[in-house]
């Protein structure tokens, strides 16, 4: 596997839909965006559960091919959510016994107890990365990509018991992460992503420790590096999104090669991407929020603003978010408008 040379590499934010015969999905819409465990969204029992995951990964990553995409990941299909596989597998977490925090929209979450030092026990998404790279396009010209969720957010996803500088819980967290990539990164991964929502939802903290943890979790890791912000799964998130984030230049300060942004549904001002940089931007062009599937029209429309702003080398087209939470057909006629919209733009730029 290689990175893509070709102007306007097509990727996916992480996650594709789970087959209805894999996951509840009235289950999976039940829980939210779990930060505890979700066992009960699975349909398959326990002892065929790994094997039916690795068929679904396999179909995920074959949409994923034939719609045209370069740079593709496992779907996170073994995730109950972006973030809780990883976060439940460290020492110094109680996700037997939650507790509860009051996320965005004042919501009351379960969440882990953080009861001790956090600490990386051993590999967490290994397998799932060799599975991914086993099961690479033969054609060849495709890049592999995982995610792992971010020091930050992790923070802001559990209830701390432990620590008496929440600085130093960010830290550990970053440090758990930096062994995990180190690892991942080792096994032959091309491409790996933080996901760090969070982040905008307290520009402050995250300006004095956030950004020093996602730097830490990043340290030597060779290769594309990407952080991921959005505001959230448009399946979830029903309030009116807003128009601007109230952090994202400041990631321009990161070590992170790739900047992601969710951009179609807020219909963001793209005019934000001249302060990031030096970076290249994933730009979401795909509105995960309308059940409408895209035209490659509408999908090369919306790259042509961003190239208002950013250079071609820097942009690389992508979804808002994660697609876990669409029909499975929807997305992949999503995917398809986006790697035929960014062809329209190559040529238009390569003649």
């Amino acid at each position: 596997m290689s990175y893509p040379t070709h102007l306007l590499p097509t990727t996916v934010v992480g996650s594709y839909p789970q087959p209805d015969w894999l996951v509840d999905r009235a289950g999976l819409h039940a829980h939210g965006v779990p930060r505890t465990h979700a066992h009960d969204i699975w349909r398959i029992p326990a002892p065929l559960l790994e094997q039916a995951q690795d068929d679904a990964t396999v179909l995920a990553m074959r949409d994923m091919e034939r719609a045209g995409i370069d740079i593709i990941t496992d779907g996170e299909i073994r995730r109950e959510s972006y973030s809780n596989r990883f976060a439940l597998a460290l020492e110094g977490i109680d996700a037997e016994q939650p507790g509860e925090v009051h996320a965005q929209f004042n919501r009351a979450t379960p969440v882990p107890r953080v009861v001790g030092r956090i600490r990386r026990r051993g590999p967490v998404e290994l397998r799932d990365v060799q599975f991914l790279l086993q099961n690479m396009p033969m054609t060849g010209g495709h890049a592999s990509k995982i995610t792992l969720p971010g020091p930050f957010t992790l923070s802001r996803q559990a209830k701390n018991e432990f620590y008496a500088d929440e600085e130093e819980l960010v830290m550990d967290y970053a440090i758990a992460v930096n062994e995990e990539l180190r690892e991942l990164k080792a096994s032959g991964v091309d491409v790996v992503q933080l996901d760090e929502p969070w982040v905008r939802t307290d520009p402050a903290k995250a300006l004095r420790y956030g950004l020093p943890a996602i730097n830490r979790a990043l340290e030597g890791i060779a290769g594309p590096t990407v952080v991921h912000i959005c505001f959230g799964y448009a399946a979830v998130v029903q309030q009116q999104k807003p128009t601007g984030y109230s952090f994202l230049p400041q990631l321009a300060d990161t070590i992170a090669q790739q900047i992601s942004i969710e951009a179609a549904q807020p219909k963001l001002d793209l005019g934000v991407l001249r302060e990031l940089s030096g970076k290249q931007v994933m730009l979401g062009v795909l509105d995960l929020g309308d059940p409408a599937v895209e035209t490659a029209e509408a999908v090369a429309a919306r790259i042509r603003e961003g190239l208002k702003y950013l250079p071609p080398e820097r942009l690389i087209p992508a979804p808002d978010c994660g697609m876990k939470y669409l029909p499975r057909a929807t997305a992949f006629g999503k995917l398809k408008a986006l790697a035929d919209g960014a062809a329209i733009v190559r040529r238009e730029l390569t003649g």
